[in-house]
């Protein structure tokens, strides 16, 4: 899913923000609105954004609220290319306000740094504390204060074609980064269906977020805060071996394309996904094959495998053949999986809410067993740890939850969405593979990044 802020920046959200009435720092006190059961004759409304959440986690939403206050809930959907634009024309305003509403993880400082959510610290151990996914808590917290929480979580992790893999003379899936970055060069160089444009790891050049996994095996960071103040940190000796790691693999493991992004990536390692352009030398092999391994979030598995018709339905199906697919955690330096930069939602409640006590027991409902359960029945990962066997056991659940126990977000500053909307990192990302002094590179960018980064 694609979580994609266009034609807006920090400054205009925060500006807006304020301007209309929500003050920079904070909101409502935690302790002054209590959860609330009397709903008769009144409305929730909630905002959730794409289509990610199925009808029946909604019907349920809106059953079980109505039996728990006897108010009604109304779902809204919004679509992710304009909700943070939605978002800063309706959080300040009382009357077309969502009383709750979903965000993209990484969109969530921008608008808990102005005090555009309630402060809801008095319902964290209640909703699960220690146990929500702390990557995406750090997302909604401001000055030790907590105003969004996980919805739930979709981290990246390697999907890769065992056929070719093995045809290449490599049958072990690799334990350690370094393992992994020679494996797919070796892939690459190999090309054993000698397929044009070939990839051992298809990483597009301005594929930043999961380059950046890279980056944070290393210990390394996009930027840092110290005082109040961020500073981007893309020369930081640690971000750099990252960063030359990436620029290997760029020059030796993949053919992407310099513009290309991370989107539908799978279709890179299907057989009959069309690939334009892509010809092959023996009418034996498929001309959409191009990589032998991608990195995407764990929700891609739906649209990896044999593709079919389902006969109810109607509908395009994939059929994950294990003899051909597999998928792993991309390991990190010291044998355990790999920091990645973790996909999904956080929640909250509008400072503007007229009724934010009914509002925090839909939180409850949300964050109760019966909901995260059925997230991770439907391949949500839960926002709850205690709660992520429900995604089950079979290859995809084990190395989404491995991979999400290390994942990181953005950095939470305040001014991220304008560094999002400006494209720098994926401008950022498109030179490191023909750099010729990535050092000078990253500080030229950092001097870019960093007043961003502080835009209040």
């Amino acid at each position: 899913m694609k979580r994609k802020i266009a034609g807006v920046t920090a400054v205009a959200l925060a500006s807006a923000l304020v301007l209309a009435g929500c003050s920079t720092g904070g909101s409502t006190s935690s302790g002054s609105v209590a959860a609330s059961t009397d709903g008769r004759g009144k409305t929730v409304t909630m905002w959730l954004v794409g289509a990610d959440t199925p009808d029946k986690l909604r019907s349920y939403l809106v059953d079980e609220f109505h039996k728990e206050t006897k108010g009604t809930l109304t779902i809204q959907q919004q679509d992710w290319g304009d909700i943070v634009t939605k978002l800063t024309t309706a959080l300040p305003d009382k009357n077309n306000t969502p009383d709750v509403t979903e965000m993209g993880n990484t969109q969530s400082p921008t608008f808990t740094n102005v005090g555009a959510f309630l402060d809801i610290s008095d319902m964290y151990s209640e909703l699960g504390g220690s146990k929500l996914l702390q990557s995406f808590v750090d997302a909604g917290k401001v000055g030790g204060k907590n105003y969004t929480l996980p919805y739930y979580f979709g981290s990246r992790y390697v999907f890769y074609r065992k056929d070719v893999w093995a045809k290449a003379g490599i049958t072990v899936a690799p334990t350690t980064l370094d393992q992994f970055n020679k494996d797919v060069a070796t892939i690459a160089s190999a090309n054993p269906d000698n397929i044009p444009n070939f990839s051992g790891l298809y990483l597009g050049g301005q594929d930043w977020r999961d380059g950046i996994s890279w980056i944070f095996a290393n210990g390394g960071d996009i930027a840092s805060e110290s005082n109040g103040k961020w500073t981007a940190t893309l020369d930081d000796p640690k971000t750099m071996v990252g960063l030359k790691q990436l620029q290997a693999i760029y020059q030796n493991a993949s053919k992407a394309p310099n513009d290309a992004k991370d989107s539908n990536q799978y279709i890179y390692i299907n057989d009959d996904d069309a690939i334009p352009g892509a010809t092959a030398t023996d009418p034996t092999t498929p001309v959409s094959l191009s990589a032998a391994t991608i990195m995407a979030p764990g929700w891609a598995h739906w649209s990896i495998g044999t593709k079919g018709t389902d006969a109810a339905t109607g509908k395009v199906t994939r059929t994950f053949d294990d003899s051909i697919y597999g998928v792993f955690p991309l390991p990190g330096n010291d044998g355990k999986p790999a920091p990645v930069f973790a996909g999904g939602s956080n929640i909250g409640i509008s400072a503007k809410s007229k009724n934010p006590g009914l509002a925090k027991t839909l939180l409850k409902i949300m964050f109760g067993k019966t909901y995260q359960t059925m997230l991770g029945q439907n391949g949500l990962g839960p926002a709850n740890s205690d709660y992520t066997s429900s995604l089950g056991t079979d290859e995809f659940a084990t190395a989404l939850i491995q991979s999400a126990e290390n994942s990181k977000l953005t950095p939470a500053a305040p001014g991220w969405a304008s560094v999002e909307a400006s494209s720098v990192l994926e401008e950022f990302f498109s030179k490191i593979g023909t750099s010729t002094d990535l050092r000078a590179l990253a500080k030229e960018y950092d001097a870019k990044i960093t007043p961003m980064l502080n835009s209040k």
